[in-house]
């Protein structure tokens, strides 16, 4: 039986206070699903090419996607100041999604929505998200006979314990949908595997890569109004349209999911 692994990045903030605030209304998790032997024998050499293709190699200190830095071409990733450089590897990296065997999950919330909508009960944002998220990869793994775990990017002490916490109550009290027992035929670890940048795991680079611009496909599909556009991310949009969880009916409800 195989075995796959969704690696799970976040976009904005479990603050209820702030959802009257435009800049931080809404949260998502983002999850990218992949074949583990795939990542290793496939994915995990082709990212690393890219790499050291335009950025280097150094086996003591590896490179480390990061978004941020990335767009905002800062070290190590100031080969993309040259406007030629930067064509090339945006080629590269969009022939990388493109060709790569992984499925998408992503989960939104209305913070400002689920406030106002539930004055007395109102469930802690980021939980909310990971139980609809455990409950999509569920869905998934079944669907095709599979076992799998969740991993996700430290954020050290405090926050770390919360996340753990909020994957160990999913799992040991079941969802609205889905009992216990079922999620742990199915699930391989009871806890959530929280693993820091610098161990270079070609998973969780990849979800923090993608993750903005499938927040920003969402926007689009349930008429939010996204901000700022940028070109680039609209190349990456439409090739990630073709990559999420689908059911017979299409990926609502599937591969995205919008909560109040």
């Amino acid at each position: 039986m195989q075995k796959y692994r969704i690696y799970i990045d976040e976009v904005g903030n479990n603050d209820l206070g702030s959802s009257y605030d435009p800049n931080h209304r809404y949260l998502s998790l983002t999850g990218v699903i992949f074949e583990l032997e795939y990542v290793k024998s496939v994915f995990q050499p082709a990212l690393e090419s890219l790499k050291s293709k335009y950025f280097g190699f150094h086996p003591d200190e590896p490179i480390i996607f990061h978004r941020k830095e990335l767009v905002n071409k800062k070290f190590p990733f100031n080969a993309l100041k040259n406007p030629e450089t930067e064509l090339r590897f945006n080629k590269e990296f969009l022939d990388l999604i493109s060709n790569t065997d992984f499925k998408i999950i992503s989960v939104l919330i209305d913070k400002l929505d689920h406030n106002q909508k539930y004055n007395t009960w109102k469930y802690d944002p980021y939980h909310y998200c990971m139980e609809v998220l455990v409950e999509r990869f569920f869905f998934f793994l079944k669907s095709i006979n599979s076992i799998g775990d969740m991993m996700i990017e430290s954020r050290g002490g405090k926050e770390d314990m919360r996340l753990k916490k909020s994957y160990r109550k999913i799992i040991e009290s079941g969802t609205h949908f889905i009992e216990s027992d079922k999620l742990k035929k199915l699930f391989t670890s009871l806890e959530l595997k929280v693993k820091p940048k610098m161990l270079n795991i070609a998973g969780l680079q990849f979800a923090d890569l993608l993750a903005h611009s499938s927040r920003r496909f969402m926007f689009r599909v349930y008429n939010i109004d996204e901000g700022k556009k940028y070109v680039f991310g609209d190349e990456i949009i439409e090739l990630i349209k073709t990559k999420y969880y689908a059911g017979k009916n299409g990926i609502e409800g599937h591969g995205i999911k919008l909560l109040p």
